[in-house]
C-alpha cells in the first residue's frame, strides 16, 4: 500500500472530497457570534454506505448519541445521511430531547428521500437546554435542498466547532492492491474541552470511498479509536455526546472487504488508524486555551493496561500540565503520578525523559541542562516518556498543558 497520510497544516480537507458524499452548512442562530458560523450541517451518501460508530461510555449520554446507536443497529450498519448541530447538546433534556432528535432524522428523510431509521444524528454544545426546532427545522429543509441540487453549500468542518479554534480534518489516499483502484479516507472533528479517554472524546467524521462491509468497517473504526480517539485528554472529563462515525460509499472500485483480515483489510485499517491519529494529535493540540501538544509515552510495563494506567495519570495531571505550561522540568510531579496510578510500577527501575533528555534514571535524578530544558519545552510540541522497567506494556497517550486560558473559557461558557 502506498498511502499519504496529512493532517490539517492549516488545510481544511473536505468530506466532500470523497466520490460518493455530499455536504451543506448554515447558519440556524445556535451559534450567537456576530459573524454568524454555521452551525447546522448535513452529511450525505448517494447511496445507502457502510457505517460503524463509537460512542461516549458515560452513563448520562444525549438523545442524538441514543438514536444514532439505534439507528446503526436497526438499519444492519447501512446509512444515508447524517445531521449535525453545534451550540445545543441536546443532552438531559428528557422524551422532549429523544423526540427533537428524531425528528430531524425524520425531516431530512422526508426531505432526502431516505428512510428516518437511515438517518444519524450528532449534536454538541451547552447541555440541559432544548433545541430551538423552529429554527432547526427549517434549516434541515434548505440544507437537504441544497444537496438533492447537488450543491456542496457551506463549511460542514466548521460548522461542528464549538470552542474550537481550528477546524481539524486529515486525509489520506493510497492504490489499492491489483486493481490499482485509488482509495480514500478524508476525516473532520471537534474537540477541544470535556476531552477525556472513554470513546470517543469528541465528535469526528470520517468517510471514506473504500468498498467494506459494516462488520468490518465496525472493526476497523474499534482499532484506530483505541489508540487514537481513545488515548486523547484535555481536561479528564467525559463528555455526553462523543461519537464518531465512518460512512464508506464503496464507490472506489475495489474488491469488498468483507471481514476484518486478509491484506486489504490490514491495507484499510492502517490507514483509517493514521486518519484518526492525526485528528487526535489536533483535538489535543487544539485543547481549551492550550499553549503546547504534549506526548506521554510509557514503555516497559508489566501489561499494556499497566502502561496505560500510568499515562493516562500523567497525562490527566494538573500539576504535570502545569509544569509543561511553566517550561518547567519537574520530574518528580510525573513520577508521583505514575506511582498512584494503580499500575504496577518500582520507582527503582524507571527512568524519565522529558523532551528525549534523561532527568530520572533507576530511582535516583539526573543531571541535565536547565537552561536548554527550559528551550526544549518552550516548543509547541514536547513530550514525556516514562520507561518503567522491562516488560512488554506500552502506550501513548496526547494531551496538553493547563494554562489560564483554560479556567478563563470554561468560567465563561455558560452551562
Amino acid at each position: 500500500m502506498a498511502s499519504d497520510t496529512r493532517g490539517s497544516g492549516g488545510v481544511c480537507f473536505r468530506l466532500s472530497e470523497v466520490p460518493g458524499f455530499r455536504t451543506a452548512a448554515m447558519h440556524c442562530g445556535l451559534k450567537t457570534a456576530p459573524a454568524r458560523p454555521p452551525d447546522l450541517a448535513i452529511l450525505y451518501c448517494e447511496q445507502d454506505a457502510a457505517a460503524a460508530g463509537v460512542f461516549t461510555t458515560n452513563a448520562v449520554c444525549a438523545a442524538p448519541v441514543k438514536v444514532s446507536r439505534r439507528h446503526i443497529e436497526a438499519g444492519g450498519g447501512r446509512v444515508r445521511a447524517v445531521v449535525v448541530n453545534a451550540g445545543c447538546a441536546n443532552a438531559c433534556t428528557g422524551d422532549g430531547g429523544m423526540a427533537d432528535a428524531l425528528a430531524m432524522c425524520r425531516c431530512a428523510g422526508e426531505r432526502l428521500g431516505v428512510p428516518p431509521a437511515r438517518v444519524l444524528v450528532a449534536s454538541t454544545g451547552v447541555i440541559g437546554r432544548r433545541l430551538p426546532m423552529d429554527r432547526i427545522l427549517p434549516g434541515i429543509e434548505v440544507l437537504a435542498g441544497c444537496i438533492a441540487e447537488r450543491k456542496c453549500t457551506g463549511d460542514f468542518e466548521r460548522a461542528i466547532m464549538t470552542t474550537d479554534l481550528v477546524p481539524k480534518t486529515a486525509a489520506t489516499s493510497w492504490r489499492a492492491g491489483r486493481s490499482g483502484a485509488t482509495v480514500r479516507i478524508v476525516g473532520a472533528c471537534k474537540g477541544s474541552g470535556m476531552i477525556a479517554p472513554r470513546m470517543a472524546t469528541m465528535l469526528a467524521f470520517i468517510v471514506t470511498d473504500a468498498r467494506i462491509s459494516p462488520a468490518a468497517l465496525r472493526s476497523a473504526l474499534r482499532d484506530g479509536a483505541a489508540d487514537t480517539f481513545n488515548a486523547v485528554t484535555v481536561d479528564g472529563d467525559t463528555s455526553t455526546n462523543d461519537t464518531a462515525l465512518i460512512l464508506a460509499s464503496g464507490l472506489a472500485g475495489i474488491p469488498l472487504i468483507s471481514a476484518p483480515r486478509g491484506p486489504a483489510y490490514g491495507s484499510f485499517r492502517d490507514a483509517l488508524l493514521d486518519v484518526c491519529d492525526s485528528l487526535a494529535r489536533q483535538i489535543a493540540a487544539d485543547g481549551e486555551g492550550a499553549g503546547k501538544l504534549i506526548t506521554v509515552a510509557v514503555g516497559g510495563a508489566a501489561s499494556r493496561r499497566d502502561a496505560e494506567k500510568a499515562a493516562r495519570a500523567i497525562a490527566e495531571s494538573p500539576l504535570v500540565k502545569t509544569a509543561m505550561a511553566g517550561c518547567d522540568p519537574n520530574w518528580g510531579r510525573i513520577i508521583a503520578a505514575a506511582g498512584r496510578s494503580g499500575a504496577r510500577f518500582d520507582e527503582r527501575r524507571a527512568t524519565v525523559q522529558i523532551c528525549g533528555r534523561d532527568v530520572f534514571r533507576n530511582g535516583e535524578p539526573v543531571e541535565f541542562d536547565r537552561k536548554e530544558m527550559r528551550r526544549l519545552l518552550a516548543r509547541k510540541e514536547v513530550s514525556i516518556l516514562l520507561m518503567a522497567g522491562s516488560g512488554p506494556g506500552a502506550f501513548r497517550m496526547y494531551t496538553c498543558d493547563l494554562t489560564h486560558g483554560y479556567i478563563t473559557i470554561n468560567a465563561e461558557y455558560h452551562t
